[in-house]
């Protein structure tokens, strides 16, 4: 591997790393003047080891997360303290108290926990492709010619066989779902949807060259449950249909993809909602509740998080497939970026797009970990079990496991989260 590029934090690492080297000293300043009793305030869970003076988990800094508070915790804010104990904590305010807080925003400013999880993944080294925000650097001839070489084999070689091998899988899932949909419901109609689903997902494997290594397959989702993995990008499913076969659930489209929907739903049970229904919780909440009651049905397969992140991190689950009351399979997926990066930025890459990207790379190679069926306890709610089985996948997978929610992306955050941040604050402040 050669270092040709630089990505676009190599330039700022010796800035954020004396910016964090004065941060610290604030914070020790700042130790001095800490008062004995501290908040219990569950903080966000991050991992800040270190290699060589390299963050392990890929941020640009290490950082203290006791002052960021989970925006939704479940059990609320600490309740307020008797008299008696509260005229025990009081105390001067001095102007140190301000230094934690400062430092924590300029950590955010120099990298916070949740936009770069909408980037594509930095890498250490380069791996002969186009994948950064220089163009091109030149260093010398010898690896400019590796990398025309790899140019071309990639787009005049890899490009076309790859095209030629997924319009050749979409031809035979639309044929054989079309057929298939006329024979009468069956033992024998289940087994040959079953064979059928697969088999297409497996050409359209190979058409991005994917290198898939399952782990664990005595806990391979079995009918009428959910099954719920973190989603880093469209085709995730395709990779996990290759060793099952999976109901879908998601937005009914138009146009191509819709084409598709409508040849799976021919031959086997998926749930497709009109827009104007994605938004009632209840009806999709009883579709999936109706999916798992019947036995004969496949894995209903979910994406929790709701949208793509970029294979470094878990964020919020959402609660809806948690609610339904059926076992739950968890399944980790955690790519290699090496040889190519799966994550799909939407909102700067168009499908058509991140296909043409994902067809001219190297391979796609990932592992793909089933995990034991979990159950959610009595006195369990739906969002304290989503978080369960949301650490377990991130654990295994060798994620970071964040609480924010991946909407972010699209939204601001709540004004809410802000005023628990105040008030948070407030209760550090004691005046006499």
């Amino acid at each position: 591997m050669f270092p040709l590029f630089k990505t676009k934090y190599t330039l700022d690492i010796e800035t954020a790393r004396s910016n964090e080297k004065i941060l610290d000293d604030l914070e020790d300043l700042s130790s001095k003047d800490e008062p004995s009793t501290k908040t219990t305030e569950k903080t966000i869970p991050n991992s800040n080891a270190t290699s060589n003076g390299v963050v392990l988990n890929g941020d640009v800094i290490r950082r203290d997360d006791t002052l960021i508070l989970v925006p939704e915790p479940a059990t609320g804010l600490p309740k307020a303290q008797d008299s008696d104990e509260e005229d025990k904590n009081k105390y001067d305010f001095h102007l140190s108290e301000a230094f934690d807080y400062i430092k924590v925003g300029v950590e955010a400013i120099i990298e916070d926990q949740v936009t770069s999880r909408f980037e594509a993944e930095e890498l250490k080294n380069w791996n002969l492709l186009i994948r950064t925000n220089r163009g091109y650097e030149f260093i010398s001839w010898k690896l400019t010619v590796i990398w025309l070489c790899g140019f071309f084999i990639r787009y005049f070689f890899l490009f076309p066989l790859r095209v030629m091998i997924c319009f050749f899988g979409l031809l035979w899932l639309v044929l054989t779902t079309g057929l298939i949909s006329f024979l009468p419901e069956s033992t024998f109609k289940i087994c040959l949807v079953e064979k059928c689903y697969v088999i297409s997902f497996r050409i359209l494997t190979r058409s991005v060259s994917a290198i898939i290594n399952i782990h664990n397959k005595q806990w391979r989702p079995q009918k009428a449950s959910v099954c719920v993995a973190n989603h880093t990008t469209p085709i995730d499913v395709v990779f996990l249909s290759n060793d099952n076969a999976y109901s879908l659930i998601g937005q009914r489209h138009g146009g191509f993809l819709g084409i598709l929907q409508r040849a799976l739903a021919r031959a086997s049970p998926h749930i497709w909602f009109e827009r104007s229904e994605v938004r009632d919780r209840h009806a999709v909440a009883n579709r999936l509740k109706e999916h798992v009651s019947d036995p004969k049905n496949p894995p209903i397969l979910i994406f929790p998080e709701g949208t793509c992140i970029n294979n470094t991190s878990v964020m919020q689950f959402k609660k809806g497939s948690f609610e339904v009351g059926s076992v739950i399979y968890p399944v980790a997926i955690k790519y290699d970026p090496r040889f190519g990066d799966a994550f799909w930025n939407s909102s700067k890459y168009s499908m058509m797009q991140y296909l043409y990207m994902m067809m001219t790379s190297w391979a796609i190679v990932c592992d793909v970990w089933y995990l034991p069926p979990m159950h959610q306890d009595k006195d369990e709610s739906a969002i304290d079990f989503a978080n369960r089985v949301k650490s377990v996948i991130a654990k295994q997978g060798g994620l970071v496991d964040l609480v924010w929610d991946g909407q972010l992306k699209r939204s601001k955050p709540k004004k809410e989260w802000r005023e628990r941040q105040q008030e948070e604050f407030t209760k550090r402040l004691k005046i006499e």
